[in-house]
């Protein structure tokens, strides 16, 4: 069983209320998704994040192929992070950590995420070539989405 570990930086020249107030806004992940993934929340995006929180959604990762995605908002401290984990979905294990801390002129997001694909060794033979490409894809997306939006960070 493999699982595999992908690890992000952002610095934001934003206060961390700013931060805090778009990231914990599950309604705002669909702002910073490519369009092309066909990002459509179904429920549960109608209330600021709390734990317990269940947020379903389709996306389109690959092939056109639609897929429903569900998530539950697992752990929360307020202005500091946050985790989201699959409940049901492409993966067969999902673990994602969103940081967030005050820095020197703005904020520094960290997202931590572990993850397992399905189907034992072909998964693991997928990786290197269609899905960690495509997550460094989306995770590059947002990076320029969110500087964007706030500014680039500069020190």
């Amino acid at each position: 069983m493999k699982i595999y570990t992908l690890h992000k930086k952002q610095k934001l020249p934003i206060s961390v209320e700013e931060a805090w107030t778009f990231l914990s806004s599950p309604a705002n992940l669909k702002v910073i998704t490519p369009d092309y993934m066909g990002f459509n929340i179904l429920s549960g995006a109608d209330k600021p994040m709390f734990p317990g929180q269940i947020i379903q959604y389709i996306v389109t990762p690959v092939l056109g192929i639609k897929t429903k995605w569900v998530t539950e908002i697992t752990h929360i401290k307020d202005r500091e992070y946050f985790v989201d984990e699959q409940r049901f979905g492409p993966y067969a294990l999902w673990h994602h950590k969103h940081f967030i801390k005050a820095i020197e002129g703005g904020v520094e997001m960290e997202d931590i995420i572990d993850y397992k694909l399905p189907m034992g060794i072909l998964g693991q033979l997928i990786h290197p070539f269609l899905v960690q490409p495509k997550l460094d894809e989306i995770f590059n997306y947002r990076t320029q989405k969110l500087e964007a939006l706030f500014g680039t960070y500069i020190n």
